[in-house]
Formats: structure tokens, C-alpha cells, sequence
């Protein structure tokens, strides 16, 4: 386990410093990274993170995972819009409890917001909100603002490290057409496909792949692969507590996505996933996150056989929605003082 101001000397000290956990294979190979809690309000993305940090058996090459990758945005919640500040998972011990974070970094750690927020390099014109968003900062530089700074120390891991591929997992509004998805530029795009078509026809949910936008700056699907050799993916799982037409922003939404307002508008057709009474739960979210992952890296390593990537004992989309999420968790009081990570 290593700190990102390893890579980036301004973040030390700082509460956007985060932790980047490296789990290396018996056999030299590939790498992979998983970042996860860009936007710390999506949080199927933690707990994703968090089941292969768990579980993970590295057979060949090396798995970089990042469960807190907006740190300052995991520890800033916006209860003025009604969210819960915590939520928990059960599990065969007890209840594991997480913060619920925010879209953007707190404002304590990166202030003030610009008027209007001019990405670097491009110079493209942003809303100034994206200042704080860490999809909008990349490549990001060493001297600009923290967030900045949080992106451009993920550039010189990937570099440093010679990362293979990048996935950055997510989750969008049932009304956002990108949602259900992988997120992918050219470069990328073969090896998205067919792991999509994939899961798609071997594990039964619906997933395709939209292609990563030329003109719209900053965003890690983009610049990772204009700025380095390393092969950009992002996930994007249904999350319908994030739709503006819900009732109100309950723990029960959170977890389970039922809402009956989304289901009127999808039986009239609005939404852009199937959605019914089961609305979308968290373990039908998370299962979906770590099966996709899987075959990115699966279907890389098939590609790529030089540089290929193994990982076993993750479980897929139907352990996770059979077992629970909270299944996949170990008791820290029973675990060894030396593997547990204090938050």
C-alpha cells in the first residue's frame, strides 16, 4: 500500500492524499488499475473497489486498486439536498457503515471556485463546479488547484508504473442515456466491445458501450488515453437515487433504487434502463461493476498475452446478487491487526 503523493509530492499532507492499494502476482504480467469514488455520491464504485481489495488473488501481473480517489469529495456530504451523511451494508458480523461523499471536493480543501473553469491543457470553458470534480481535471498539472494535482499524480502512476488499462467506475441517473455502460475512446473501443457483448450474452444484464467524446475535456476516458499509453474504460452503472424526479433521498432509495416515481416514468418510457418494482439494489449494481471489470481485464489479457493480467476469487454478477455485497467483507476483528486499513 502506497500513498498517490507518492507520485504527486504537492498532495502530501493534504486531505486530497489518498491510498493506492497494489496487489502483485506471483507471475510478472500486465497492470491493471480500478479507481473508484471519482464521484464520491456514486458509491457502487467503493464498494466494488472494496470487494476486490477483499477478495482479490493476483495470479499473474499486478492489480492497482484506488477505492477513494476524490478523498476530499468521500469525506464532504450535502445534507442541505437531503442525503444521508452514512449508510451501511450488512454482513455476516454486523453492519459495515460508509460516509456518503459528494460529487465534487469540499470546498474546505479547494477554495474558491473559479467563475468559470478553464481545463488545462485545452482551454476548454467548464461550469465552475468542475474545479472540484475529479472526471474534469484530467490530465490535471502539478501546480494547478488540488484536484488538479489528484489527476496528475494519477497520470505519473500510470507512466511510472507502466499501467496496461484504467478502468474508472461510476454511476448514472436511469433518465442519463450513458448509464449501464462502458465508456470508451478509440484505442479502447475493441477490447470494450466484446467484453460487453460478453457479459451481455454469458451473464444475462444488459450493458453496451458509448464512445468517449472528442470535444468534451478533462474526463478520464478521454485523457488517459490522449496523454498516455495506458487504455481508458469507464463503467457507468444504473443509480437512481441521483434522478431529480424521486421522492426523497432515503438510505432505503440508496440501496434498493426503488422509487414509484421512476417507475411511472418508466411505463411511460422515459428511463434508458429497464426498471420495475425490484427497482435497481446495490448488489444487482456492485455484481454488475465487478463482472464487467473482470472481463475488461480478461479480455485485455486474451489480447495482449505478454502482458497479461489474472485475478481470481472476485466474485461476478450472479454471487453478488445471490449472496449480498456485504457477503464479500471480512470482519476486521477478526482479521490480522496487520491487514486492516483504519479509515
Amino acid at each position: 500500500m502506497a500513498d498517490l503523493s507518492r507520485y504527486g509530492a504537492g498532495l502530501k499532507g493534504t486531505m486530497a492524499d489518498t491510498k493506492v492499494f497494489l496487489l502483485e502476482g506471483k507471475e510478472p504480467g500486465g497492470k491493471a488499475l480500478i479507481m473508484a469514488d471519482t464521484h464520491a455520491n456514486e458509491l457502487d464504485g467503493i464498494l466494488a473497489a472494496l470487494v476486490f481489495i477483499e477478495n482479490a488473488v493476483v495470479e499473474k501481473g499486478t492489480l492497482i486498486v484506488i477505492p477513494h480517489f476524490n478523498d476530499s469529495a468521500g469525506r464532504y456530504t450535502r445534507p442541505g439536498d437531503g442525503y444521508p451523511l452514512f449508510y451501511e451494508i450488512p454482513t455476516k458480523w454486523g453492519a459495515k457503515r460508509f460516509r456518503m461523499g459528494d460529487r465534487g471536493a469540499s470546498p474546505l480543501d479547494q477554495w474558491p471556485d473559479p467563475d468559470v473553469y478553464v481545463h488545462y491543457p485545452d482551454r476548454q470553458l467548464l461550469s465552475f463546479l468542475d474545479a472540484r470534480n475529479t472526471n474534469r481535471t484530467w490530465p490535471g498539472r502539478p501546480n494547478g488547484p488540488l484536484m488538479e494535482q489528484v489527476t496528475d499524480a494519477a497520470m505519473r502512476l500510470l507512466k511510472q508504473e507502466s499501467v496496461d488499462i484504467a478502468i474508472d467506475v461510476h454511476g448514472a441517473e436511469t433518465m442519463f442515456p450513458v448509464t449501464n455502460c462502458i465508456v470508451a475512446p478509440e484505442r479502447s473501443m475493441r477490447i470494450a466491445t466484446i467484453a460487453s457483448m460478453t457479459v451481455t450474452a454469458m451473464e444475462g444484464f444488459e450493458n453496451h458501450v458509448e464512445p468517449s467524446p472528442q470535444g468534451f475535456r478533462g474526463l478520464s476516458h478521454r485523457e488517459i488515453g490522449d496523454y498516455s499509453e495506458t487504455l481508458p474504460f469507464l463503467l457507468e452503472a444504473p443509480f437512481p437515487f441521483l434522478d431529480q424526479p424521486t421522492g426523497p433521498k432515503t438510505t432505503d432509495l440508496l440501496l434498493n433504487g426503488k422509487d414509484p416515481f421512476l417507475l411511472s416514468l418508466a411505463r411511460q418510457g422515459k428511463l434508458f434502463v429497464p426498471y420495475d418494482e425490484s427497482g435497481w439494489p446495490v448488489d444487482k449494481r456492485v455484481g454488475q461493476h465487478c463482472s464487467v471489470a473482470l472481463e475488461i481485464i480478461n479480455q485485455y489479457s486474451i489480447k495482449n498475452p505478454e502482458r497479461a493480467i489474472r485475478v481470481s476469487n472476485v466474485p461476478r454478477y450472479a454471487d453478488v446478487v445471490r449472496n449480498g455485497v456485504g457477503f464479500y467483507y471480512h470482519d476486521p476483528e477478526t482479521a490480522r491487526p496487520a491487514d486492516v486499513y483504519p479509515e
